[in-house]
Formats: C-alpha cells, structure tokens, sequence
C-alpha cells in the first residue's frame, strides 16, 4: 500500500505547484489592468459613487454570493480558473467634420489674342521673255559683228579692180573651207563669174549686190522656216528635239520654251533625257523660271515612257505645246538610234508628232552635216536648230545643210543668253554677214 501513498503525495504536490503558479499570473494581470477595471473586480467593494454628495443614493442590486465548488473526495485541489480578462474599449471620440472650403471665385478668362493672319508666300516672280521680233534685230547685230571670216573674205576678194584666175580660186578656197560645200561652192563661183563678166567689178558696191543676190539664192528665202506649233483634234502640238551630246540640245530646249511663252502659248516640257546626269534638273530650271511644268522620270529610266507621259500631261492640261528632250545619241551607235524611233512612235500613240528638231553645233561643221543625214535616216527631221553660230562658226553650214537635207534651218542661236535663240530669217542672215566688219 505504500505506492499509493507515493501517488497521493506526488498528486498533493503537484497541486501546489499549479496553484503557486496561478497565483503568481494573477498577480502579474492585475498589475498591467488599470485601476478602474481592478477595484470593479474585487469583490465586496463598492465602486465610488461619482453623485455629488447629499444626493440619495440609489441602492444596487444584491450579487448572490456563488457556493464554492465542492472539492472532489480524493483530496486533489483543483487548479483555480483563470478570470476572463475584460478590456474596456475607450470610446472613441467623435472626429469633427471638416469645414467646407469656400472656393475661390474664378478668375476672369483673358479674352483670346487675334492671331495674325498668315503672310501670303512669296511666289518667285517669273521671267518675261524677250519677244521674237526684238531679239531678231538685236542678234543681226550679233552676227555682224563676229569674227565670221567668210563673207568678210568674199567681199574684199570681190572689190578688187581685177579678178583673175587666181583671184578666182581664192574665192573657191574661202568658199569651201567655211563649209559651204563643193555643190554650193561651185554654183555660187559660176554665178558670180557670169555677173561680173557682164558688169565688171570696177564698183564694189555692185559686186556686194550681186553677192548679197546669189548668196540669198543659196540660203533659199522660200522654205518655210515657221514652227508646227499648232496641234490637231484637240491635241497639242508635241516638238521632238534630238542631236548629240555638247551640241547645246537641253539648252535649246529651254531657250525654246521661252520663245514659245513669249508668243503666249502654255508649253510642257518633257525630260526624256535619262541617261545624261542632271538632265531633267537642268531642263526643270529652265522650265521653272518661265512657269513651264516638267515631267521627269527616274535615272537610268524608259525614255519612251517619259515621253508618253509628258504628252499625256499635256493633253490633261490642255497645253498648247509639249516639247521633248532626248537622249544625247552618237549617231554611229544603231542602237541608240533604234531606241530614238522607238521614242518617236510611242508618242504618237498619244498624238501625232507635229515637229522634229534637230540640233546641230554650227561650229562642227562637216561633222554636222554627218549627224544630221543619220539622224534623218531614223527619224523624219523636219527643222534644223543652228547653236553657237556667233563666234568661229562658219556660215556656209546654214547652206550646206539645207542642200543635203532639203529641210530648212528654223532657228539659230548666237550666244549664251537666255534669249539668244530666235527664228532664222534668210535675208537678215546674209545682210548681216555682208555687213561684218
């Protein structure tokens, strides 16, 4: 039986330590409650009366008192329960409500400033040509006055009071070098020799008319040297400009341009010039400073292509003119040649071909007359355009090319003006040949 007196005191024990424990947590909680909450917690004190004193009191009800559990026979206390911690919640104070802010009164909105109106662009002014009428006295000055050894020679030859053989092979000479021709050549000689064996030569004004009358007879006052401006069926008249590199060809084109705008006609000008670097830049200047449009295509592009648009455009315009610049082609190369024909009959499914150019450098002489017979071999040359006439050029080409095209020279150019292209005139010409000092 002793064991289970071992158990007894082990249980008794371990009692006492819970209940120590207990204890001491109590009095571990009762110190961190605040003192309101303790006082109403221990019993048999009454709370303090917050009524001010001589008020009657108001009695408060009885609390039975509880009967204390009865502890189990077997002698083991058990251990006291914990009091439930009470927390008084601390009313929370009312927040106040923000007083409403008074808005400030709105500013009166500044009244919107004018705005300026735009400054119109400036539109560059453009050119005005020189008319054709003036030019053509002022370039007969011109040519007067160049350094053209041809006439100049003839004439002294021809005031001469003798004319022998000699003086006579002299003039075959003058007359053959300045590209005039052996043809030419040899008609104006026999003429002259007829003439002045009739008349004699003692007078020098009268060997100056009967020069100045074969002279005109050879230049051929009688073709019609007027351009085919003038489009049929509602279509523009379109003007083909062909020749070879450095003979002034896109120059001349723009120099055309101008002369047809001082006639009043709307002009297009069309760059079919593709393969010549700056080209179409340099024919769109020219165009620019006199109001004429320009149609261009790439680099390196179908010429014929830009040409077909170029007359397309001017159909859509209702332009009077379309001129076409070409390709700069050696005449020796068939190909090239090919393709020019090619340019030719792909406008003319747009409108027909009323004139076509061609540019020959008065100072190349025969070399010219060369270009000119092949270029009439791919495409039908119907005028002949004259540059750098003034100068060293020699006035026998005007002669010879006619002779060997049967196509009439219709414009000449004597200088590097703007304005230095004009219609030609056969009996200007000659007169201001004969009168070159």
């Amino acid at each position: 039986m002793d064991y289970i007196f071992w158990i007894i005191l082990g249980g008794v024990g371990l009692a006492l330590i819970v209940a120590t424990i207990a204890v001491l947590v109590g009095k571990d909680k009762s110190a961190i409650e605040p003192p309101d909450q303790r006082e109403a917690l221990e019993p048999g004190r009454e709370p303090e009366s917050e009524t001010e004193p001589g008020a009657e009191r108001v009695p408060e009800p009885e609390v039975e008192a509880l009967e204390p559990e009865a502890r189990p026979e077997s002698g083991v206390v058990p251990a006291p329960v914990p009091t439930p911690e009470v927390v008084l919640e601390a009313e929370a104070e009312p927040t106040p409500e923000p007083e409403a802010e008074l808005e400030p009164e709105p500013e009166p909105e500044p009244e919107p400033e004018p705005e300026p109106e735009p400054e119109p662009e400036s539109v560059p002014s453009l050119d005005v040509p020189e008319p054709p009428k003036s030019r053509l006295a002022r370039l007969r000055r011109r040519l007067a006055s160049s350094n053209n050894a041809l006439f100049r020679g003839l004439a002294s030859l021809l005031a001469r009071d003798r004319i022998d053989e000699d003086t006579w092979d002299d003039v075959e000479t003058t007359l053959i070098t300045s590209d005039l021709g052996v043809g030419a050549t040899t008609q104006l000689v026999e003429k002259l020799r007829s003439h002045l064996a009739i008349d004699g030569v003692n007078d020098p004004e009268k060997a100056r008319q009967v020069l100045r009358a074969e002279l005109l007879d050879l230049v051929d006052p009688g073709m019609d040297r007027g351009l085919n401006d003038t489009g049929a069926d509602g279509n523009p008249a379109v003007i083909l400009v062909v020749g070879v590199n450095g003979t002034g060809k896109t120059t001349t084109i723009g120099k055309l341009a101008r002369v047809l705008v001082a006639e009043g006609k709307t002009v297009v000008l069309g760059a079919a010039d593709t393969f010549r670097a700056a080209a179409a830049d340099q024919l769109e200047t020219w165009g620019s400073r006199v109001g004429v449009p320009t149609v261009r295509g790439p680099e390196g592009g179908d010429p014929a292509s830009v040409a077909f648009e170029a007359v397309a455009r001017g159909k859509a315009d209702g332009a009077d003119v379309v001129v076409v610049d070409t390709a700069g082609r050696l005449h020796t190369k068939t190909g090239l040649m090919d393709e020019l024909g090619k340019i030719k009959r792909v406008i003319e499914k747009q409108a027909p071909v009323t004139e076509v150019l061609l540019v020959i450098d008065a100072t190349t002489g025969q070399n010219g007359l060369t270009q000119a017979r092949i270029f009439a071999e791919v495409v039908d040359v119907t005028g002949i355009v004259l540059s750098k006439l003034d100068g060293s050029a020699k006035g026998g080409i005007v002669v010879a090319v006619q002779r060997e095209l049967g196509v009439p020279v219709k414009l000449i150019g004597l200088g590097e003006g703007v304005d230095d292209l004009a219609p030609f005139e056969a009996e200007g010409f000659v007169d201001a040949l004969l009168v070159a000092e």
